[in-house]
C-alpha cells in the first residue's frame, strides 16, 4: 500500500512533553497526528522503564507513518532544596532573621538545613536567595563557614524540600549530577536526538555534556539561569540547539526582563543558524481547561513572530486533562500566524546577513532563487543536516524538503523550522540528485507536474559541511 504523505501546514515545529496523561501508544499517536513533531521525555519524573517504553512507542509510530520523529531527553540537573521541617511547614515573617545551615536536624521558624555547602561558600553579604519558585526572598546578612544568617525580605509559608534559587552568583556546581550521568548513559544507548541540558551557567557545562554525548545526540542548552544569558555568545558557539526555558528564568529574573531575553536568545540562535525552542507556560491554562486564554494564544503567536524554530508544551501534554486539544490548539495558532502577511514581512525583515562562506552564500542564493521563480520547495541533500540548517536559517518562502540517507539526521531535523525531513538513498550523481528531488516533491504533495523546485547539496555527496551545489529543476 502506498504511504499517505503526512505533512504539516506550518513552518514552526511543536514539541510535546510526555507524561502520565500521554503515556499510551494511542495518545502519543493522537498527539503526533495533531501536530507534535518532537516528543520530550522529562527525566525529572518517571523510571527508565517508563522512558524506554515511550521511546519504543515513538519508534513504532515512526515506522507506521514513515515520518521521522525527534526525541528530546531532558535531564534534571542539580536541584537545590532546603531540608525538612519538624512540623512539615513554617511561616516566615517579613523582617525576621532566618538561618540556613548544614545541620540535618529538622528545622523550625528560626532555621532549616541547606544541604548545599557550595551555596554557603559562594554567597556573600547582600546575596539574594529565592525559595519556593521565588515566592519567598531572603537576603544574606552574615556568612559563616557552616551557616548563613539572612533577613526575610518577602515572607510566607515554607514547607519541606522547597527549591532554592541563587540568581546573583555563579555556583561552583556542575550542570550534570550522578543521576543525570546515569540517565544519559541509559538514553544514549536507546538512540535519541537531543539532550536537554539544565542548570547551564558557563560554556564549560556544555563542553562536559558534549564529551559524554560524543556525537550520539545533539545538545540543547536550556537557558534558565541569568549567568547563562550573560555567557550567551560563548554558550551558543558550543551548543547545537537552545531552549528559552522561561519558567526558571522568570524566577531568577524580574518578569519584565523575560520577554526581552526571549527575543535576544531567538535572535542569537537565528544568527548562528541553530534551532531555538521557546518553552514553558505557553498554554498553561489548558492543563485544566479545553481552550487557552487569549493572552496565551498571543504568547504562542509572539514566539512565531520572533522566529522560533519550535514552541513547546510541558505539563499541558504531560499531566493535563486535554493533551490532544493543547497540541491541536498550538497547531492552529501557529498555522494561522504563518498565513498572515505581517508574519512573512517580519520574517524577511529580521533575516540575518548570509554567513560569509561559500556554503552560506549558496544557502542564501537558494532562498533568493526559490523566491524569484516561485519554486514550490527547496530540496536539500545532507549527510549531517548542515546543508538543511543553512537553508532553514534563511527562512525561505517555500517549504524545505530535507533529504538524507541517515535516519538519525532526519530525526534531528524534526525540530528545525520549515523542514519536512525524509530518509532517501544517497544520490550518486547530480542528475540522480535532481531526479530524486523531483520524485519526492511530487509524491510528498509539495508540487505538481510543471512546477519548479530548487535543489541544493554538498558535492562530493556524503561529505559533511560542503554546501556548494545549486540546481533548478522543473517537474515533468
Amino acid at each position: 500500500m502506498a504511504r499517505i504523505p503526512l505533512r504539516r501546514r506550518r513552518r514552526t515545529k511543536i514539541v510535546a512533553t510526555l507524561g502520565p496523561a500521554s503515556a499510551s501508544a494511542e495518545v502519543i499517536a493522537k498527539l503526533f497526528h495533531a501536530g507534535a513533531d518532537v516528543f520530550r521525555l522529562n527525566f525529572s519524573h518517571g523510571s527508565h522503564e517508563d522512558h524506554a517504553a515511550r521511546i519504543a512507542t515513538i519508534r513504532e509510530l515512526e515506522r507506521r507513518t514513515g515520518r521521522p520523529i525527534g526525541i528530546l531527553a531532558d535531564v534534571q540537573g542539580p536541584k537545590l532544596r532546603v531540608g525538612r521541617f519538624a512540623a512539615g511547614r513554617v511561616s516566615l515573617q517579613t523582617g525576621q532573621t532566618f538561618r540556613l545551615d548544614l545541620n540535618p536536624t529538622p528545622g523550625d521558624a528560626r532555621r532549616v538545613q541547606l544541604p548545599h555547602p557550595e551555596i554557603l561558600a559562594a554567597a556573600g553579604i547582600g546575596t539574594t536567595l529565592l525559595l519556593d519558585d521565588g515566592k519567598l526572598r531572603l537576603r544574606v546578612t552574615h556568612r559563616r563557614d557552616d551557616h548563613l544568617e539572612t533577613e526575610v525580605v518577602v515572607g510566607g509559608p515554607l514547607s519541606d524540600r522547597k527549591g532554592v534559587n541563587v540568581p546573583d552568583v555563579v555556583l561552583p556546581i556542575p550542570a550534570l549530577t550522578a543521576k543525570d550521568r546515569d540517565d544519559l548513559a541509559f538514553v544514549l544507548e536507546k538512540g535519541i536526538e537531543y539532550i536537554g541540558l539544565s542548570f547551564v551557567q558557563r560554556p564549560e557545562d556544555v563542553a562536559e555534556a558534549r564529551e559524554i554525548a560524543a556525537g550520539r545526540a545533539l545538545i540543547m542548552v536550556k537557558m534558565e539561569k541569568p549567568q547563562a544569558v550573560e555567557n550567551l555568545d560563548a554558550i551558543m558557539a558550543l551548543t547545537d540547539c537552545v531552549m528559552v526555558a522561561r519558567g526558571d528564568l522568570g524566577v531568577e529574573l524580574p518578569p519584565e526582563e523575560v520577554p526581552l531575553i526571549q527575543k535576544r536568545i531567538v535572535r542569537a540562535a537565528r544568527a548562528a543558524g541553530k534551532p531555538v525552542v521557546v518553552a514553558t507556560q505557553m498554554l498553561e491554562s489548558m492543563i485544566t481547561a479545553p481552550s487557552p486564554t487569549r493572552a496565551e494564544a498571543s504568547d504562542v503567536a509572539t514566539a512565531v513572530f520572533d522566529g522560533a524554530d519550535a514552541v513547546m508544551l510541558s505539563a499541558e501534554t504531560a499531566a493535563g486533562q486535554y493533551p490532544y486539544e493543547a497540541v491541536n490548539m498550538m497547531d492552529r495558532i501557529v498555522a494561522r500566524v504563518e498565513q498572515d502577511g505581517g508574519w512573512r514581512q517580519l520574517t524577511d525583515n529580521s533575516r540575518p546577513p548570509p554567513e560569509p562562506t561559500s556554503a552560506g552564500a549558496i544557502a542564501a542564493a537558494a532562498r533568493q532563487v526559490a523566491s524569484t521563480i516561485h519554486a514550490k520547495a527547496i530540496c536539500t541533500f545532507t549527510s549531517t543536516g548542515s546543508t538543511t540548517l543553512r537553508v532553514a536559517r534563511e527562512r525561505p518562502d517555500c517549504p524545505i524538503i530535507g533529504l538524507t540517507a541517515s535516519a538519525e539526521t532526519a530525526r534531528r531535523m524534526a525540530v528545525v523550522w520549515g523542514v519536512h525531513p525524509l530518509v532517501a538513498s544517497e544520490p550518486h550523481s547530480m542528475s540522480d540528485m535532481v531526479t530524486k528531488a523531483q520524485r519526492v516533491a511530487l509524491t510528498e504533495g509539495f508540487a505538481n507536474s510543471g512546477d519548479e523546485v530548487v535543489v541544493t547539496a554538498g558535492v562530493p555527496f556524503g561529505t559533511p559541511g560542503t554546501t556548494n551545489a545549486l540546481r533548478v529543476a522543473a517537474l515533468k
